[in-house]
């Protein structure tokens, strides 16, 4: 099955997507990255309230056959995670864009989001 790439969505080199909404920003992995990370049997989410600058490992999931850092592609505070993984982190596989969710915060530094890909260029990346 062809990678699923949305096109509302930004993304990272490292293979985070991104959900921007009135300063905020919902984080997850890729259908890219879930598929090479095969069956996620974990996932450690950060504390709410972490401030975290881009680029800093985010959280880390944990799949049958490795152990992979998230990182964070905006800087900012985190103001939800996604509780749901703690009892089923297999939604990370079902659903990355939607369930499969990892955190959202709370942006800090709004122009960080320019750097951020679009689909056309993530897709570029994964080809």
């Amino acid at each position: 099955m062809a990678d699923e790439v949305r096109d509302e969505l930004k993304y990272t080199e490292t293979h985070e997507w991104v959900k921007e909404k009135n300063g905020k920003a919902v984080v997850g992995i890729t259908d890219h990255a879930q598929e090479e990370l095969t069956d996620i049997v974990f996932v450690e989410l950060p504390d709410v309230g972490k401030e975290v600058k881009k680029g800093d490992e985010l959280c880390v999931v944990e799949s049958v056959k490795s152990v992979s850092e998230i990182y964070a592609p905006l800087s900012g505070t985190i103001v939800n995670v996604n509780s749901a993984l703690d009892d089923e982190p297999e939604k990370v596989n079902k659903s990355p864009y939607d369930d499969g969710w990892l955190v959202e915060l709370e942006i800090k530094n709004p122009k960080e989001t320019s750097t951020l890909l679009d689909a056309t260029s993530y897709k570029k990346t994964i080809q």
